[in-house]
């Protein structure tokens, strides 16, 4: 009986290892994938069409907040943007408007140099 006792024991030690290198495993390739995911993830928002893209959708949804102004990283234009349009009981949201037409229709490379090169903040 002892000896069963122990065999089993052995058994269940065997398992727990198999069981815990399995588990180590499993971490591992979950983290590898992740971070190839974050890379890929980072690659798409960086990447100059989808700022533009993102941009003037933003530009034109909700340009009346600044919102398409501090995406691109123009922080006081943003909140001139916010102030203009209060100011003006939402009259200034067309310069949102105008702004995401004017970001759809240039290029890529175009929209790049001008507004993330040049850093131009208005139109």
């Amino acid at each position: 009986m002892s000896e069963e006792n122990n065999n089993l024991g052995d058994d269940i030690k065997k398992g727990a290892e198999e069981a815990a290198e399995a588990a180590k495993d499993f971490a591992n390739e979950a983290k590898e994938t992740a971070n190839d995911m974050v890379d890929e993830a980072k690659e798409i928002v960086n990447s100059t069409e989808n700022k533009k893209m993102l941009a003037g959708i933003l530009a034109i949804v909700v340009g009346s907040f600044g919102v398409h102004k501090f995406m691109l990283g123009y922080t006081k234009e943003g909140i001139i943007q916010i102030v203009i349009t209060f100011v003006t009981c939402g009259i200034g949201s067309f310069i949102g408007l105008i702004e995401g037409i004017i970001y759809l229709t240039k290029s890529d490379e175009e929209f790049y140099q001008t507004y993330q090169v040049g850093k131009k903040p208005w139109f």
